[in-house]
């Protein structure tokens, strides 16, 4: 009796840990991998800001990790074999999680399997853009200048089947036009050379270009979206210009090793919607050219198998 009466106090105490536990999430700083480039993406400024509004929000530091390399794979495999106990989180994209189980023979991880969804954040439109110096105003000016001097004109994307790679790659189809492909090693050094004028076409997300469209260095042609961006009213869709099907728009959303506590995922869920119900922080994703998106756990599972 005395030993199944012990052993009834000790499941009790244990019990009452493991929910003082779990009441008590997050009980230390959590790290948030980023697996871009600090400063060079969308994501790593979306990121960093929403880190910093979940630290507020739980009390406890969320810590931006960024892990770049192989177009965002890297990163997103160090979250996928991270201990699943809300600790660890990633930020994902469609290039590590739709794209790259189509592109890579060996990816050491099996985004479908390996990540658990919490909710998108974000939808990021990619725009064809061109440096100053390039003589098109608009799409069809910069096919007619393609179509003159076939593989005369240098694309940069930051790496093969990077969004901003298959992006250009199915407006040259659509167009039927030859411009050459430089691959960087990431979005930064792509938009340093784009800036000097080494290349003059990139489709890359709007973010971290804005600025240099605003100031005239660089100029927008066309958003490779469904429909016009608000902080880019003046510039049309790739569809308006004649060519349907060049789908550039990237999302971004919240991931946590597969295995993590759904407590805990709905406690994360919850305070990530409140973030981005906030005024400020909406107004500053919309002005960057983002459009801000929540969705549940199973919304976003069922979306990323559709984009897949």
């Amino acid at each position: 009796g005395v030993m199944i009466r012990r052993a009834l106090l000790i499941a009790l105490l244990a019990g009452s840990v493991c929910a003082t536990a779990q009441t008590r999430y997050p009980a230390k700083p959590v790290r948030l991998i980023i697996p871009f480039p600090p400063g060079s993406s969308t994501n790593d400024i979306l990121g960093r800001a929403l880190a910093q509004r979940l630290s507020d929000a739980l009390g406890q530091p969320f810590i931006a990790d960024n892990r770049p390399g192989v177009g965002g794979n890297l990163g997103s495999e160090i979250a996928a074999k991270s201990v699943p106990d809300g600790y660890t989180l990633l930020i994902g994209t469609n290039g590590p999680i739709g794209i790259s189980p189509h592109l890579y023979k060996a990816l050491g991880y099996d985004p479908l399997k390996d990540l658990a969804p919490i909710t998108l954040y974000a939808m990021v439109p990619y725009a064809i853009i061109v440096h100053a110096s390039v003589k098109a105003t608009n799409i069809n000016e910069l096919i007619a200048l393609a179509k003159a001097s076939p593989g005369r004109l240098l694309y940069a994307s930051p790496g093969n089947g990077s969004t901003p790679h298959l992006c250009v790659e199915m407006f040259k189809r659509q167009a039927g036009i030859d411009i050459t492909h430089v691959a960087y090693k990431g979005g930064s050094p792509a938009t340093i050379d784009l800036l000097a004028g080494q290349v003059q076409v990139f489709c890359p997300g709007l973010p971290p270009v804005l600025p240099h469209i605003k100031s005239g260095k660089l100029r927008g042609l066309a958003v490779a979206g469904p429909k016009r961006i608000a902080a880019f009213q003046d510039v049309p869709t790739i569809a308006e210009a004649g060519l349907p099907g060049v789908d550039g728009v990237v999302w971004n959303g919240f991931f946590v090793p597969a295995g993590t506590p759904k407590d805990i995922i709905t406690k994360l869920h919850g305070e990530i919607a409140s973030v981005m119900k906030q005024n400020d922080v909406r107004e500053r994703l919309i002005a960057s050219g983002v459009e801000p998106q929540i969705n549940t756990p199973a919304e976003f599972a069922a979306y990323i198998e559709s984009e897949t």
